[in-house]
């Protein structure tokens, strides 16, 4: 073995190294340690769904959702619709079902009984006009009670129910338009740092009431945030068996890339360590591991093979021959292994640590988004990546340095024999460095970039289809979702905009009742609302109730004592209002969650309440300030009078998505400026050249765009599952362009011309990025065939990001070098690269 010396290291260098190999049998021990210590942690390591963890709470409409949470509930329900299989609901049969699938909802620990709603339930009414004024009750009579034995239903107990039905006005809310079914609403308890929602327990009670309720006469449909929680970590499982294929066909193409079980099984052992280490200090630093976030364990392990790879690679090349071999003349006898380790690590250190140092700038970019569950993916993806410079600059060097091949010789031999195999595709690629194909290349890649940026623009913010977008199309709760939204005119998709104005309005104000009334107008003739409800139309059906049902008395009565009459009947329970009336809501329910759907909505109300002055601010509690200013008057023994109505933006699950969409909007543009300053900054701090930053940020830039092109394609909103992707995508893609210029500025500095250290630097890690590129597109590609749509859909983008940077490395890096750069003559002989900028 030649002793030749370690190639020239810097002060940095020279401490790694020494910290390292110094007390290599210590450093193992210690990592030996700590991974059995992680095993233990990551063992406790428990699912942490939450609903408030999916939305900005700092936002303007989240402001309002929880200044509201308490009095009307939130955008957590759950609709349970029990539908009959033939015929309708006016059986015995039926009834006996939808009162014990009533009663099973309200034993959920979780449900707030008091808006749990349904036929069976106390708080649905009906009111009608009879002889001496009005009369009312339960649409249920307290003598219909299907469940007690020896009881026998009618038909004019039906009659009476079906009756009871019509003038409770709850046909295509509670009771299917066509009579075939019936929905229990409830509404999960709020959440609060110290009353946390189990949310997998509620899924799996709402399940249990599908299967003791579902049989040969009646089907269970049910949807919900807890519901989607529930499918989605049923469908999370599936991701360990993902996750065993990606290692074993990593294992399998890493053992034909390198030749050797041994160095495969090294380089899989290294990445899996630093995924053991992520999931323990999850768990040390109180986390739990959220379904929508399970894939992160995945991208810790991608980019820990990756670089692993690099590592892999280099130490081959230094153990069989010396270093840089191009071609068997002057392939040297290679080092011993510990050398060889060393020397791989030198020429890595500061490649690896910028390219990782990139990877983790580009997840906490995702930081800036105020939404818990993206932070929680940003800093777990963040530790991940930091470990695996652990494991890959620390534990990888050490285990190489201990590892050998059986018979190097022969090794030695056969590699040589094969040593020119690619030499004609890389002698091919080199002719990008000429001025003609570099300028072909160029426009070529600009062209591609103007593609993606144009058909980009339908990339849609939010859902672009209906139903949940995380499971496929045939998954049952968008077979539910469908059915329920063909039989009611409801569904979970309802957005309800808070209606604030003074103490007792809706009695004392008939100008603010009648601007409600306009609005819930406005809102129901949108295209995509199915209904509206509102007070004041409640108020007007009363109205004309006391005026013998005649439809034209159905309007609001202008006189406060008529107000207060029609309107007096109303209870909290029914949340159409709060306890003195300051606040009213005006819900509606929409066909569908679509963003686009979502954008009409908002905008429709932005501009009603622009046009009509019934805005006080972004925040602004008015129903609080008028109550102050209601109080103040009458301790001075005025009179106050205030007919200001504030509109405000809004609670139910779409008020929810809008606020989330928003979010996502306003920082979809600033977290990929951040990313990509971060990484320029990087660059040019390494490489201190402006010519050799744009050529590996431009291929970047084109996949970005293409990757947005793509999404609006495949019909992929951008949201909080796929927004991190797009700085995913940056940050890991950087790593390619940036091992690959390093070794030819290795050569450059030389004074090689650019076509020969393009070509040396191809020969000696073209291979490993081409093999790191297509195995891990590969393992990530496996997940297209997930039970989960997101995951399929991440696997979709994650394989188009990892080759399609790989190719952007390989092919437009050095096109774009050659139109920054020219050669010139360097001091001692042959041609030296100078950046021309």
């Amino acid at each position: 073995m030649p002793s030749e010396s370690m190639p020239p290291m810097g002060g940095f260098q020279r401490a790694a190294d020494r910290f390292v190999f110094g007390f290599r049998p210590v450093m193992l021990l210690l990592i030996a340690a700590v991974t059995v210590a992680m095993v233990f942690f990551a063992s406790q390591l428990r699912v942490d769904a939450g609903f408030k963890k999916q939305i900005p709470l700092a936002h303007e409409y989240m402001r309002t959702y929880l200044d509201y949470e308490q009095e009307f509930g939130g955008a957590n329900r759950v609709l349970i619709a029990v539908m009959a299989r033939e015929g309708d609901i006016f059986n015995q049969r039926f009834m006996q079902t939808l009162e014990k699938v009533t009663q099973r909802t309200m034993a959920i620990e979780e449900t707030d009984d008091a808006r749990v709603r349904s036929l069976f339930t106390p708080n649905v009414r009906f009111v009608e006009v009879v002889e001496d004024g009005f009369a009312g009750g339960n649409v249920i009579p307290d003598t219909f009670t299907p469940n007690v034995e020896g009881f026998v239903a009618s038909e004019a107990d039906f009659d009476t129910i079906r009756s009871n039905i019509v003038k409770a006005n709850i046909v295509g809310r509670l009771v299917a338009k066509d009579w075939s079914g019936a929905m229990v609403w409830a509404e999960l308890v709020p959440e609060t740092e110290g009353n946390k929602v189990d949310y997998q327990k509620v899924a799996r009670e709402l399940e249990a009431i599908r299967t003791d309720f579902e049989d040969e006469h009646h089907t269970v449909h049910i949807i919900g945030f807890a519901k989607i929680v529930g499918d989605i970590s049923d469908g999370a499982r599936s991701v360990v068996m993902f996750f065993a294929i990606t290692v074993a066909l990593t294992l399998v193409l890493l053992t034909f890339y390198s030749g050797s079980p041994k160095l495969a099984v090294l380089g899989v052992v290294s990445a899996l360590v630093a995924v053991v280490w992520t999931l323990g200090t999850l768990r040390l630093i109180g986390f739990g591991i959220d379904p929508m976030n399970i894939l992160t364990p995945f991208l810790v392990f991608a980019i820990g093979v990756s670089h692993g790879v690099q590592m892999i690679n280099g130490w081959v090349n230094e153990r069989l021959f010396g270093g840089e071999v191009i071609d068997a003349e002057h392939a040297g006898t290679g080092f011993a292994p510990l050398e060889a380790a060393r020397r791989a690590f030198a020429k890595l250190l500061v490649p690896g640590t910028v390219a990782l140092a990139s990877d983790v700038v580009g997840f906490l970019t995702i930081l800036l988004i105020p939404i818990q569950i993206i932070r929680e993916l940003a800093i777990t993806a963040s530790i991940g990546v930091g470990l695996v410079i652990l494991t890959n600059l620390v534990l990888l060097p050490i285990l190489l340095s201990y590892t050998d091949y059986r018979d190097a010789a022969k090794t030695r031999a056969k590699k040589l024999a094969r040593l020119d195999r690619f030499d004609g595709v890389w002698r091919g690629l080199t002719r990008l460095t000429a001025r003609g194909p570099a300028l072909v290349m160029v426009m070529v890649a600009l062209g591609l970039g103007a593609y993606g940026y144009i058909e980009g623009q339908g990339l849609q913010v939010g859902d672009s289809e209906a139903g949940v977008p995380e499971l496929r199309p045939e998954a049952r709760f968008n077979q539910d979702a469908v059915r329920i939204s063909e039989r009611f005119a409801l569904g979970v998709d309802a957005i309800t905009i808070i209606a604030e104005a003074r103490p007792d309005a809706c009695t004392l104000s008939y100008p603010a009742m009648e601007l409600i009334d306009r609005f819930g107008w406005h809102l129901q003739n949108i295209e995509g609302v199915q209904q509206v409800v509102t007070l004041p139309t409640a108020a007007k059906i009363v109205n004309a109730g006391w005026n013998e049902g005649l439809l034209r008395w159905r309007e609001l009565p202008r006189n406060p004592d008529d107000l207060r009459v029609a309107t007096q009947g109303f209870e909290t329970d029914t949340g159409l209002l709060n306890n003195d009336c300051s606040a009213m809501t005006v819900t509606a329910f929409l066909s569908d969650h679509k963003a686009s759907t979502i954008d009409r909505i908002v905008g429709a109300v932005k501009a009603f309440r622009e046009e009509n002055d019934a805005f006080a601010g972004p925040g602004v509690n008015l129903r609080l300030k008028l109550a102050e200013q209601a109080a103040a008057a009458a301790e001075a023994g005025e009179e106050f009078h205030s007919d200001q109505v504030n509109l405000r933006l809004a609670t139910g699950s779409v008020g929810v998505m809008a606020a989330v969409n928003e979010r996502v909007k306003e920082a979809q543009m600033p977290m990929m400026l951040y990313v990509y300053g971060a990484v320029i900054l990087l660059c040019l701090l390494t490489y201190r050249s402006f010519g050799a930053t744009t050529a590996i940020i431009l291929p970047l830039v084109m996949v970005s765009l293409l990757a947005n092109a793509l999404m609006a394609e495949l019909g992929i909103g951008l949201k909080v599952n796929t927004l991190p992707v797009a700085a995913l995508g940056v940050g890991i893609g950087v790593d390619y362009a940036i091992y690959i210029y390093s070794r030819m500025k290795e050569f450059l500095d030389r004074g090689m011309s650019l076509q020969d250290a393009y070509f040396r630097a191809l020969k000696l890690t073209g291979t490993a990025v081409l093999f790191t590129g297509m195995t891990l597109a590969v393992g990530v590609g496996t997940w297209i065939f997930s039970e989960l749509k997101f995951q399929a859909d991440m696997g979709v983008l994650l394989s188009f990001f990892f080759l399609m940077n790989m190719l952007g490395a390989v092919l437009l890096l050095p096109a774009v070098l050659r139109w920054l750069h020219r050669d010139r003559p360097a001091a001692g002989g042959g041609a030296a690269l100078k950046a021309a900028v």
